[in-house]
């Protein structure tokens, strides 16, 4: 399939509730293949919930999470990607045969598991344990990879996904309205939410400021338009346990432009051609042959020199 539309979505999920979760799944899901699309991408761990983890014990981890390949979920997720004809990627919480804790986005198709992924740094909770490799496979003739949330905010996973050939990039996230060093950023009132039919103003100025999506438009452009490749990101709208999230789920092409955008104040689902020509046109296809990788070879495999932990927030 040289043209191939794909939808991205943005929904407000619930703690812990995967029932309700994957019926907003399976409803969006249907009205992304009404529009067209043959893909559909939702944010990370969209069908468990995210924050809510960071206050649970290993035992309500394992409780929690479950076996990809033979859980419930894909079983569920198969079936809303065959009724509605579309191709699903979504997240939760794994475990493995020895109870190991995963943070994995995997991708369905209507006759089951089509990939999967592990998040390379996680942190949302301790007993969660980082994945070790990348992740890209064929989709409708299409090479993509999957990158989680914090994945791609160190840019040599990105660029290392894209050499081994993927064109298009699911970058899942539960990100922004969330205090950091940089200036402008914290949470977002909920009570904004709460009265955001009323006043939709004083809310979409918090979403699209500097806590917001413009602090995501001072990087995540360029992680598209720096390797030539198409960026699909997905990000929940609403309540995350007790914070507030933005939604601003977007696909962008590989010169970097933003070609489809949810804005809705509520659950909502955006859709975009991905057009092939693109990506031979685009400055990083060109970038990415002329690198001399002679150069720098031994100084990327040098290891970090900070061995300082991230206080991340609590």
């Amino acid at each position: 399939m040289e043209d191939l539309k794909i939808a991205t979505a943005q929904f407000e999920h619930r703690s812990g509730d995967k029932a309700y979760n994957l019926s907003i799944i399976d409803q969006l899901s249907h009205q992304a293949a009404q529009s067209g699309a043959n893909v559909i991408a939702f944010h990370e761990c969209s069908v468990t919930g995210y924050t809510f983890a960071r206050k649970l014990s290993e035992a309500e981890m394992l409780e929690l999470a479950e076996p990809v390949a033979t859980g419930p979920t894909l079983k569920r997720l198969t079936e809303i990607a065959r009724r509605n004809q579309i191709v699903i990627l979504a997240g939760l919480f794994e475990k493995d045969a020895e109870n190991h804790l995963y943070k994995a986005y995997i991708c369905v198709g209507k006759d089951g598991l089509l990939a999967k992924y592990r998040k390379i740094h996680p942190f949302i909770n301790p007993h969660v344990l980082p994945g070790n490799q990348y992740c890209v496979f064929e989709l409708f003739g299409w090479k993509c990879g999957i990158l989680i949330c914090y994945d791609n905010n160190i840019v040599e996973n990105v660029r290392a996904t894209r050499l081994l050939g993927a064109e298009i990039i699911f970058m899942p996230h539960v990100t922004m309205c969330t205090p950091s060093t940089r200036p402008g950023a914290g949470f977002v009132d909920p009570a904004l939410w709460v009265n955001r039919k009323a006043d939709p103003t004083s809310l979409r100025l918090e979403f699209d400021g500097m806590k917001g999506r413009d602090w995501l438009m001072k990087w995540l452009p360029s992680r598209a338009y720096d390797n030539g490749v198409y960026v699909v990101f997905a990000n929940p709208i609403g309540m995350d346990d007790d914070q507030l999230k933005n939604g601003c789920s977007m696909i962008i092409d590989p010169f970097g432009d933003i070609i489809a955008e949810c804005r809705a104040l509520d659950n909502d689902v955006c859709v975009a051609p991905i057009v092939r020509q693109k990506l031979s046109d685009a400055g990083g296809f060109r970038y990415i042959n002329a690198r001399k990788p002679e150069l720098y070879r031994d100084i990327l495999g040098k290891a970090n020199q900070s061995k300082q932990k991230v206080a991340w927030l609590k």
